[in-house]
C-alpha cells in the first residue's frame, strides 16, 4: 500500500484507498508525528467538511489520538477549513488536521495536515508523518483507538465550534461597518459545502440582504465538483441575474477558495478578485508590504506592485509555497490563480470566505456596481483575459525532460510577437512583448500538460492555448 502525501495532505477515493482502516493507519502516523513535535502536552484540533462520510472519519481520527495521549479538540459540525486552521493558531495546538478534499469531485475524500502556524504542513513535516507511516506498516504496528464515549468522559477529545473566534478574528480584517452601509443583495452560493451559510452568520448583524443558494447537506454535492468556476456556476449567474442582486459570491468545498459572479451574471475570476482587494488595501488603507503571487496569477498583481513601488514575489503553483512567504514576514498579501488568497495580519492560508467579505467591503466602499469597479480595475492595470486548458498526452512524460526541452526549443516569437524572458519557477513560462504570457507546466504524476495563457485581448489568448497545443501533440 502507498499513501503519499502531496502539497497540503492525502486525498484518495472513498472505499478503494480512502478507507476506514487506511485512515486510521494515517492518523497513526500523525499522531506519532505530534507527539515527536511536543512530547510534554500534543494537542491537535480536528475538523471536517460535508463530504460522505467526513463527520465519521473525524471520529476515528480523533479516536486514534486520544488513545495516544494527543489532547483532541474535535468541530462539533461541518466547518470551513479556515475556520480549523485558525483554532490551531487560537488555541495553541501542535497540529490541525481537516477531513476534506477540497474542491475535488464528490467520490475524493482526504487529510489536509495543518502545521502549529495554523496553514498547511511543509514538505518536511508531511515527509516525516510518511515516515512514521512507512516505520509502522514495516514493524506491523497497528493504530490505537480509544472508545469515543470514554475520551469524551475522560476529556481527551473535547467537542467545540471553530467559527465564533473564527468570525471574531475575520472582523478585525474586515470592516463590516462599510460591508452594512453598502446595504448589499449577496447570493451566497455554498456549493453544498462547508461554507454553505457562513456569509449569513458573520453578516447576521449589518443591514446586507443575503440570499443562501445549495447550502443544504448534500454529501455528492448535487453530481458536480464543488469548485468556484465558471462552469460549475450556472446555478449562481442564473439567479444573480432573475433576481436582479448585486453579487454572487461561491466557497469550494472547504470554503478555502472563492469564485464571484457580477450583478450581470458574468463570473469574476480570482485574478479580479486578488487585484480588486489589492489596490483597495494600497488605496483606502495605506497598506505596504511584500505581494506573492503563485506563477500562474494575472499580470495586473505586477502592475500595481510596481505603480506602488512593492516588492513582488514569483512563487511555484501551491498555496505552500505563499505560505512560506508569509511566515518569513512582511507579506501584505498573497494568492494564486485557484483563488486561495490571503492577508497581513492573517493565517498563511488560503480563505475564500475572508476573500469574499473583503470584496464586499470593496462594493460597498465604492458605491457602484461591481462590473463598473472591475472595468475601472482593467482600464487602472489592464486589460488582462485569462484562460487554461489540461491537455492530455499520448504518453508519460518526466517532468524535468519536458521543462529542458521546453527551454532547449523555445521560440524567439509566439504568434508574432517576440518572447522576452523565460522562466522555470514552476514548468516554463514564456513572457512576451505586448505584456501577455505563456505557461506551460508539465504535470509531475499523470501525463497531463497545463497551459495558461493570459493576454491584453481575448484572440491573443486562444493563440497562445493553441502553441501550447501544437507542443502537446509533438510529445
Amino acid at each position: 500500500m502507498t499513501i503519499k502525501f502531496g502539497t497540503d495532505g492525502w486525498r484518495a477515493v472513498i472505499s478503494e484507498t480512502f478507507t476506514f482502516g487506511n485512515l486510521r493507519l494515517v492518523a497513526q502516523a500523525i499522531a506519532d508525528f505530534v507527539k515527536e513535535q511536543d512530547g510534554i502536552d500534543p494537542c491537535v484540533v480536528v475538523g471536517f467538511d460535508t463530504r460522505f462520510l467526513s463527520d465519521r472519519y473525524a471520529t476515528e481520527v480523533s479516536r486514534v489520538m486520544a488513545a495516544n495521549g494527543v489532547r483532541t479538540w474535535l468541530a462539533r459540525a461541518d466547518t470551513p477549513t479556515p475556520a480549523v486552521s485558525y483554532s490551531v493558531v487560537n488555541k495553541k495546538a501542535t497540529a490541525g488536521i481537516m477531513i476534506t478534499a477540497s474542491h475535488n469531485a464528490p467520490r475524493y475524500n482526504g487529510v489536509k495536515l495543518k502545521a502549529s502556524y495554523g496553514g498547511s504542513a511543509n514538505d518536511d513535516q508531511n515527509s516525516r508523518v510518511e515516515k512514521h507511516l512507512e516505520r509502522n506498516l514495516a514493524s506491523a504496528h497497528g493504530p490505537n483507538l480509544m472508545d469515543f464515549e470514554a475520551a469524551l468522559k475522560s476529556g481527551r477529545i473535547n467537542r467545540f465550534d471553530p467559527s465564533w473566534s473564527y468570525y471574531e478574528h475575520l472582523s478585525t480584517l474586515v470592516d463590516l461597518d462599510t460591508i452594512s452601509s453598502g446595504e448589499l443583495r449577496l447570493v451566497a452560493d455554498g456549493m453544498f459545502g462547508a461554507g454553505r451559510g457562513v456569509f449569513g452568520e458573520v453578516l447576521a448583524r449589518g443591514r446586507t440582504h443575503i440570499h443562501n443558494i445549495r447550502h443544504e447537506m448534500n454529501p455528492g454535492f448535487g453530481g458536480i465538483h464543488p469548485e468556484p468556476i465558471a462552469k460549475h456556476l450556472g446555478l449562481l449567474m442564473s439567479t444573480i441575474q432573475a433576481g436582479h442582486w448585486d453579487v454572487g459570491l461561491a466557497t469550494d468545498g472547504d470554503a478555502d477558495r472563492i469564485g464571484a459572479v457580477d450583478n450581470q451574471g458574468e463570473f469574476v475570476d480570482p485574478h479580479r478578485i486578488f487585484a480588486l482587494v489589492l489596490r483597495y488595501l494600497l488605496e483606502k488603507r495605506g497598506w505596504r508590504g511584500r505581494v506573492v503571487r503563485s506563477v500562474s496569477t494575472t499580470r495586473m498583481i505586477d502592475r500595481l506592485a510596481a505603480k506602488y513601488d512593492l516588492t513582488l514575489v514569483e512563487t511555484p503553483v501551491g498555496f505552500n509555497h505563499i505560505a512560506d512567504e508569509m511566515l518569513v514576514g512582511d507579506v501584505l498579501m498573497g494568492g494564486e490563480e485557484s483563488g486561495g488568497i490571503s492577508i497581513k495580519g492573517h493565517i498563511p492560508e488560503g480563505d475564500g470566505i475572508l476573500m469574499g467579505l473583503l470584496l464586499l467591503e470593496v462594493m460597498a466602499d465604492a458605491g457602484v456596481p461591481l462590473h463598473e469597479i472591475i472595468a475601472d480595475l482593467l482600464s487602472d492595470v489592464g486589460p488582462a483575459f485569462y484562460s487554461r486548458k489540461d491537455l492530455r498526452l499520448s504518453r508519460p512524460v518526466s517532468k524535468t525532460d519536458m521543462v529542458q526541452m521546453l527551454v532547449n526549443d523555445s521560440p524567439s516569437k509566439i504568434d508574432g510577437v517576440e518572447v522576452e524572458d523565460i522562466q522555470t519557477t514552476d514548468g516554463v513560462k514564456y513572457y512576451l512583448a505586448d505584456g501577455s504570457w505563456l505557461l506551460i507546466r508539465p504535470s509531475g504524476t499523470e501525463p497531463v500538460l497545463r497551459v495558461y495563457a493570459e493576454a491584453l485581448e481575448e484572440d491573443r489568448v486562444k493563440c497562445l492555448l493553441e502553441f501550447g497545443e501544437n507542443i502537446a501533440e509533438t510529445v
